[in-house]
């Protein structure tokens, strides 16, 4: 069977004006208060993490809008996916797999989304669970809602795969898990569109929430299965159903259960906290979840360390004989080598510092970053470049660092493990782990020293920046 695209084929928002502002400027002041509520307890700037997925409501925003917001906040602002996949439950339809919104474009307010057809096209010759079903999607706001959040936080640069279920079967599920599971990575990211408790008292929803929740972190898709299926709950008057979602958190877990990931609770509450037409005796659910990898321990092979020196000295020889920066080595193991992290570059002539240069984690490899500013510290601005007829008295020293992670106070620093990166506008600096051991500086200090000699924001301006830790790897060649 042949599919054809059509761009064309423009799905509207059905829902704008009664889920959420239907004109562009009153939803982007809705979303503006949304993500700055003073309520809003997550941290946007926590750089550590890499968001895999996240679970997050579909009701009106006056109800559910907030603790959306504080699943998307977690998103860095303008981050770019390859593309983003929205897993949500059909309302309306019941069919036996996933409908593919395959023949064109979504749209809301804040413009057009473009969908990856392409992708979606590819699907639908996956599985015959896989299959388009427009009228499906044009009557569905589950995936709808989501929509003007991520413009919000992303901007209009993504491309949109929208998937709806319309099966109520768990081993459905986990076929249509085995489908899309390859796509699970990191360059991607998924959104699961699900409300909790439907129609309990206030305290009894907030009780059958907090299980539900946790089955779901438990990433045990048999342990969801159980506390959906558990009588107390099923039992639980007024529950006309625990996870509305439930086929698509289901799928989720289907997918993340052998991956190292966790799952973090982020923010809840029900329609009953609702400033305006909130009532107690009849609620609806809310949570929002983020889906993040694990964070790994930074460890290096000794092979690994002799790779990176011996890599960090040819770059430097060549650059100092010849004033060229050469062609990058090819890394000759498959390990950290091949993994995007920061790292600092250190230059020592009979034990005398003559140049640093390094860079935190982008989208250079540690291979390519080492040789890169290796060649750099040569040339340090702040001290003499290095001379061929000194390159026999070079050792080198190599900080292999973990990623950025923002602190709330400095009481979180550990001098002498810690690297402090400060932060002020456009003014920003850095003091590797090592400084404080070797300046023996007391916690005051480590921060006066970098807040003016390097942010150049003076002495205390640390007490008003945003300050970051990370650890190292350190080592020096014998």
């Amino acid at each position: 069977m042949r599919f054809r695209s059509d761009k064309n084929n423009v799905r509207p928002a059905a829902f704008a004006g009664s889920f959420y502002e239907g004109e562009k400027q009153k939803l982007t002041r809705q979303l503006k208060t949304l993500f700055a509520g003073e309520t809003l307890k997550t941290d946007s700037e926590n750089l550590t993490e890499k968001i895999r997925a996240l679970i997050v409501p579909h009701a009106g925003y006056v109800f559910s809008g907030s603790v959306a917001a504080a699943g998307y906040s977690r998103l860095p602002v303008k981050n770019r996916y390859k593309r983003i996949l929205i897993l949500a439950s059909s309302h309306r339809f019941s069919f036996k797999g996933a409908a593919v919104f395959a023949s064109g474009n979504y749209s809301t307010p804040l413009g057009e989304i473009n969908v990856d057809t392409r992708f979606a096209i590819d699907l639908l010759g996956k599985s015959d669970l896989f299959f388009e079903h427009k009228e499906a999607h044009e009557t569905e706001h589950s995936i709808e809602v989501q929509l003007p959040f991520l413009q919000h936080r992303l901007g209009r640069d993504f491309v949109l795969v929208p998937l709806l279920l319309g099966t109520h079967n768990a081993e459905t599920c986990r076929k249509i898990s085995k489908v899309l599971q390859p796509f699970f990575t990191p360059e991607n990211l998924w959104i699961v569109s699900t409300d909790f408790s439907h129609y309990p008292k206030y305290d009894d929803a907030v009780h059958t929430d907090e299980i539900t929740a946790n089955a779901i972190c438990s990433n045990q898709p048999q342990q969801l299965l159980s506390v959906l299926n558990d009588e107390k709950i099923v039992k639980t008057e007024k529950l006309a159903t625990p996870l509305c979602g439930w086929t698509s958190v289901l799928t989720l877990l289907y997918m993340t259960e052998k991956e190292d990931i966790e799952f973090e609770k982020l923010r809840y509450q029900n329609s009953g906290d609702a400033p305006i037409y909130g009532v107690k005796n009849r609620v609806v659910g809310y949570w929002s979840v983020a889906v993040k990898s694990k964070e790994k321990e930074l460890k290096i092979s000794e092979p690994e360390k002799a790779e990176l020196i011996e890599k960090a000295r040819h770059s430097i020889s060549n650059f100092v004989t010849t004033g060229n920066r050469g062609q990058l080595l090819a890394p000759e193991t498959n390990g950290i080598l091949m993994e995007k992290t920061g790292v600092f570059v250190s230059i020592y002539i009979d034990g005398i510092l003559r140049g640093c240069i390094g860079g935190f984690a982008g989208e250079q490899t540690l291979n390519e970053m080492v040789q890169r500013l290796a060649a750099s510290s040569a040339c340090d601005y702040r001290f003499k470049p290095i001379q061929t007829d000194e390159l026999n008295k070079m050792q080198l020293e190599i900080s292999v660092l973990s990623p950025l992670k923002k602190i709330k106070s400095i009481d979180e620093i550990r001098l002498g493990k810690h690297g402090i990166y400060i932060k002020q506008g456009y003014n920003s600096g850095t003091f590797l782990p090592q400084v404080a051991t070797k300046t023996g500086w007391d916690l005051e200090e480590f921060l006066g020293h970098c807040a003016r000699d390097k942010a150049g924001i003076g002495w205390n301006g640390w007490k008003t920046a945003e300050i970051f830790v990370y650890e190292a790897v350190v080592f020096r060649e014998e």
